[in-house]
């Protein structure tokens, strides 16, 4: 098995060759129907994605806005479980050895699961990593092994308010990026501010040589190509889940090409 992350490495590792920064976007499994949601997954890399979050659907994402919440339920009534979306990524493999698909979520679904054989099962199918939202490090040491042994990465999230101190705690174990919250609160109500955003990446930086992704408040191509020139990764989570609603691939994929030729802007523009 290789190690955790490494397919995730090698993407920002061509990243930084290509001098630019990452696209990371976010949909949910089996949203708006596990068909429409597979053909937006499989159109995402040519729209110009650079790695993917796929939402695990669960009826309670208390971290989440009103945006990703109808997304899970509408998902959830449609029919998606966890085996689906493992089935999903196991599909999407099938035509792109290249992508990382990291899950992201929340323990309770991957606890009825049992842990040993999601870990197991996710690897197998061909996710890199998982963001579990609400499994603090001090809690993850049923998580931890298995997910080690599967070669998938725990990838962390930092807000503006932690501590120097819990960040340093925070990298520990930590593989594949990290993951800043550039605002307070739930996802998809309020925009993020560049040099805020800009500093707190600096201060990540200090305690972790991993790439540092960046999101929560990303709607517009604008918006994306700012935080790329201070980030090694954009990420669109709400604003595209929005378009997905509306159950029109075509649309979200147009949608997801404006936000990466925005990405792709950004350290071109500040060269020229």
């Amino acid at each position: 098995m290789s190690a955790p992350g490494a397919r995730i490495a090698k993407r920002f590792a061509a990243l930084k060759a290509e001098g630019r920064a990452g696209l990371v976007t976010f949909i949910t499994a089996g949203d708006p129907t596990a068909q429409t949601s597979a053909a937006i997954l499989a159109g995402l890399p040519a729209a110009g994605a650079d790695v993917i979050e796929l939402g695990m659907p669960f009826s309670d994402p208390m971290a989440d806005g009103p945006v990703i919440q109808a997304s899970s339920l509408r998902a959830i009534r449609a029919g998606q479980k966890m085996r689906g979306t493992l089935e999903m990524v196991r599909d999407f493999r099938a035509r792109d050895a290249d992508t990382p698909i990291v899950l992201m979520g929340y323990f309770n679904p991957i606890h009825r699961y049992g842990v040993d054989q999601f870990a197991a099962d996710a690897g197998a199918a061909g996710v890199d990593g998982l963001i579990v939202v609400d499994l603090p490090p001090e809690e993850e040491a049923e998580l931890k092994a298995p997910a080690d042994r599967a070669g998938l990465s725990l990838i962390r999230l930092v807000s503006p308010n932690t501590s120097d101190a819990r960040i340093a705690r925070l990298m520990q174990g930590t593989s594949g990026f990290v993951y800043y919250v550039s605002i307070t609160g739930i996802t998809g109500t309020r925009s993020a501010e560049t040099v805020g955003v800009a500093k707190s990446v600096v201060r990540i930086r200090k305690a972790t040589s991993l790439p540092v992704a960046v999101g929560f408040g990303i709607k517009t191509p604008e918006q994306a190509e700012e935080i790329a020139r201070v980030a090694d990764a954009a990420v669109v989570g709400s604003a595209i889940v929005e378009h997905v609603a509306a159950g029109d691939a075509k649309a979200v994929l147009a949608y997801v090409s404006d936000l990466a030729r925005g990405v792709r802007r950004a350290r071109a523009t500040a060269k020229a």
